[in-house]
């Protein structure tokens, strides 16, 4: 991770089928494109790498979620339950429906406690949104009982985890909803992009047609086509489809190099007794994209993030004070800064997020180094790199 490290000729031959034609547009203009169609080919791909019967191709993981939730009808007033630790895209997504984020606290996985969220639902929940970060899971079982529980829609946010399995299933494909992300900096990128996966062909339908202003995409003349219900923009272009339908064919072999990678940094690692490592609920696989290890208080995981910086150990970071990820520093979310006004539930849930207790995933993220995997680090600088981690970490204990 990311995928545009190893950028190279066939990502070069897709771009430049679409360029030779000149349709960047994902659809019409059929007469033009000499038989190349990267959007529909790229879905055609996902679904085999995710093992699901439908996906539908976006502009963005942000536009992932807010499609998926919209498919399935979330709306104004709904709350959707969703983890302190995750991207700001998470809320963001959530709010543009004019639903309501209702944060609740991570485990040891570093995603949803399922106890957290048993406690957070009431009669206004509408869904359940896992957010599977860096590149691992939470307990999906105990989860996915919650939600058929209580008779609630279940969203998988995979936008970091493309190629990690649960039980021999691909992440994003376990729930009613899967997003995934595209953008620059994941394992396999377009750019820009995303995709909503799922098996209901209700919620497929209404990802279509809502995804391009409500177009029923029935027959071949799109000005002749009707619109059953409201629509927004968040189509993908050929462009960034071709770049992605290079890269989802390389998936097994960017997978391999980031395990290989993980594995030599973890083994070193694994010699310090004061390091524990995040936990994968078992049956799990995680895509090896990020290296996620506890060290025993925040104090230490401070000194040992800014240890790294100093040193050369760049991408690894202790998120408990990071503003794009954590709750903690979320203050423009708190104070419900927004450019156009929400509605009265949205803000009086938003002013709640001041005074919750948070303790439980303060206790996770405060210990924990979050260390992305590189695939064009040679086996050299990999080893190089293991070595000065654990004597950064060694040093900083003693």
């Amino acid at each position: 991770m990311p995928g545009f490290e190893l950028f190279g000729d066939l990502e070069r031959k897709e771009v430049h089928d679409v360029l030779d034609n000149g349709v960047l547009m994902r659809y019409g203009f059929d007469g033009m494109r000499n038989g190349h169609w990267k959007a529909k080919s790229l879905e055609k791909e996902l679904q085999n790498t995710f093992q699901s019967k439908y996906v539908q191709l976006v502009s963005s993981g942000t536009a992932a979620v807010s499609v998926a939730l919209a498919s399935a009808g979330v709306g104004a007033g709904d709350e959707v339950i969703m983890p302190t630790f995750t991207f700001v895209a998470s809320f963001e997504a959530i709010m543009m429906l004019g639903a309501i984020p209702v944060l609740v606290d991570i485990d040891d996985t570093l995603t949803l406690d399922p106890k957290a969220v048993e406690l957070a639902i009431t009669d206004k929940t509408k869904a359940i949104m896992v957010v599977q970060m860096c590149g691992s899971m939470a307990n999906m079982d105990a989860l996915k009982s919650v939600s058929e529980q209580h008779n609630l829609i279940f969203v998988e946010d995979a936008c970091q985890a493309i190629g990690g399995t649960y039980k021999g299933q691909p992440l994003g494909s376990l729930a009613d909803l899967g997003c995934f992300s595209f953008d620059f900096v994941k394992t396999v990128t377009c750019g820009e992009g995303g995709a909503v996966v799922t098996n209901n062909p209700e919620y497929y339908k209404n990802a279509d047609q809502y995804s391009d202003h409500g177009h029923d995409h029935i027959g071949n003349d799109r000005g002749a086509e009707t619109h059953d219900y409201l629509g927004y923009n968040f189509r993908i272009s050929e462009l960034h489809a071709a770049v992605g339908l290079a890269q989802i064919k390389r998936l097994p072999e960017f997978l391999s190099i980031q395990k290989r990678n993980y594995t030599m940094l973890r083994e070193a690692m694994s010699h310090i007794p004061e390091v524990t490592f995040r936990r994968v609920p078992e049956g799990g696989e995680e895509s090896y994209a990020f290296l996620n290890f506890f060290l025993p208080d925040l104090e230490t995981a401070r000194k040992v993030s800014e240890a790294f910086k100093t040193n050369g150990i760049d991408a690894c970071w202790n998120y408990y004070d990071n503003n794009w990820h954590y709750v903690r520093k979320w203050h423009h979310l708190k104070d419900a800064k927004s450019l156009y006004p929400l509605s009265t539930e949205i803000r009086q849930e938003l002013s709640r997020l001041k005074e919750k207790d948070f303790s439980q995933s303060d206790h996770w993220i405060g210990r924990n180094l979050s260390c992305l995997i590189k695939m064009s680090w040679t086996e050299d600088e990999v080893n190089a790199r293991a070595a000065k981690m654990a004597e950064i970490i060694q040093n900083v204990l003693n």
